[in-house]
Parts: C-alpha cells; structure tokens; sequence
C-alpha cells in the first residue's frame, strides 16, 4: 500500500488584463484578482509559498508559487 507523506503543486499564474476596458482600470482590476486569490488561499488554510510576482510591462501579473495539494502534508516543500 502506499500513503502520500507531501505533496505541493507548483505553478506559474498569469492574470492577464481583460481587452475590452480602459487600460488603467483593467490594471486595477488585474491587482484586486491577485489580492483576491491570495486571500482565498488564506481563507481556504492553504499553505503557499510565492517564489516571484512580477508585473509584466502591459500591466499583467505573473506569479510563481507552490502551494498545497489538495490538504495533503506539504512536508519540508515551503521551507
């Protein structure tokens, strides 16, 4: 039988501004999706380490993180 002791999943996150809207708005809105995922990481007690948040020269927003698998141990991935 075999049991999962960690598990992370790595993944690159690129929230990209909507087209159809004034630039500057779509930023703000591109900042307050990040914010928003961040805090449901939080709210849902998912255990995250974010490797690198870039802003793009459009405004968009890249962001590297390992976070939790499923609920899963994270074991030493986030040290």
């Amino acid at each position: 039988m075999k049991r999962i002791k960690a598990a992370c999943i790595c993944q690159t996150l690129h929230f990209m501004l909507k087209e159809d809207m004034d630039h500057d708005y779509a930023v703000k809105l591109v900042h307050g999706e990040v914010e928003h995922y961040k805090n449901n990481l939080e709210r849902n007690h998912t255990q995250y380490k974010i490797v690198e948040q870039t802003e793009e020269p459009d405004g968009s927003i890249m962001l590297k993180i390992i976070k939790q698998y499923n609920s899963s141990p994270v074991g030493n991935y986030l040290d």
